[in-house]
């Protein structure tokens, strides 16, 4: 048990290199953009430099505010109504029989606001978690348990990236680009004197060439991404859901999520637009159950998902974020 728990400790400590690796990348062009080029060559031009640092500083803190939420804002886990009753779940254990064990699964998921199943029709259950997996759910192996509409495991920001933080991870990417941007923007004229020998010999000349490159570098890969991710929001979909189709009874759809542009956007980021680009959770919905596109009307399964909106509103788990209120209806595809 406790070489387990050293090696657990260990994996802990060392994904949390990525994250101080950006951070030291950070701090290092911070130190090269504000003092070193700024300050230092301010004589040359002080009102333009002054409006350089105004505008630096205010992407500066976006950029880090979405980071950090991004990081410390913990995936959420699916609720003890997912998980077998003790009956249930011990008479799971003891069956060795796949149908039976089937059979076990769908009378517990009948009671559940579930749409999607297993590629071969069967209940999506985590052996590992003990958990009959709600939409959009899936198991992480690097945080060691289920994540609520999981996306990807990002080792950047050591977190998963999922219903949580979804919002946050975009914008973090967004600011990201952005940061990135006005540097490579605001650098590239000393970037040209530095090829030209018309920067003074100095060490302040070294570190406007490298960040040049660096911010360059990062503004290519972290803008190519973000552009991939703002394509999935528009389509409603995970990044697990575009390599690998969700599946619902009545066979793959890879659009069985979206509900058009606007309402798809609105999911992730809400309804007041005002607070689309502040790092403020925002987003609709409890993580559990999700609009889908209206295929076919399965009477037993609205009265299921309407049954799942008063017991939360209830229990006051949503925290008055439902989705589904609004007039879109479910579909049991």
């Amino acid at each position: 048990m406790a070489p387990s728990h050293a090696v657990r400790c260990c994996q802990r400590g060392l994904s949390w290199i990525p994250v101080v690796f950006i951070n030291l990348v950070v701090g290092w062009s911070y130190y090269a953009y504000v003092l070193e080029l700024c300050i230092c060559e301010s004589s040359s031009g002080w009102r333009q430099f002054l409006i350089y640092l105004l505008i630096f500083h205010m992407i500066f803190a976006m950029f880090l505010w979405s980071y950090w939420k991004t990081i410390v804002s913990r995936p959420v886990n699916p609720s003890k109504e997912f998980c077998l009753p003790k009956p249930e779940k011990e008479q799971y254990e003891k069956e060795e029989r796949v149908e039976v064990q089937q059979e076990i699964l769908k009378r517990v998921a009948r009671d559940l606001p579930i749409y999607t199943c297993t590629g071969s029709g069967a209940i999506r259950y985590c052996d590992h978690c003990q958990l009959i997996k709600p939409d959009r759910c899936h198991h992480c192996s690097s945080c060691d348990q289920c994540v609520l509409k999981m996306d990807h495991h990002c080792p950047w920001v050591n977190n998963c990236v999922g219903f949580s933080n979804y919002k946050f991870f975009v914008l973090f990417l967004g600011y990201s680009s952005l940061y990135c941007l006005f540097i490579t923007a605001t650098v590239l004229q000393y970037f040209i004197k530095f090829w030209t020998n018309q920067l003074p010999d100095t060490h302040a000349k070294f570190h406007v060439l490298f960040l040049f490159f660096v911010a360059s570098m990062f503004f290519i890969s972290v803008m190519s991404l973000f552009i991939y991710h703002l394509w999935l929001v528009g389509k409603n979909r995970t990044t697990i859901e575009a390599f690998r189709s969700p599946v619902f009874r009545g066979g793959t759809d890879k659009n069985g999520f979206t509900l058009g542009f606007s309402k798809n956007v609105a999911e992730v980021f809400g309804d007041e637009k005002k607070l689309w680009f502040l790092p403020i959770y925002t987003s609709q919905g409890d993580g559990y159950t999700f609009p889908t596109r209206l295929v076919t009307t399965d009477c037993e399964q609205q009265t299921l998902y309407h049954q799942h909106i008063s017991k939360c509103s209830t229990d006051g788990e949503t925290n008055g974020r439902l989705v589904g209120s609004d007039g879109v209806h479910m579909s049991h595809l």
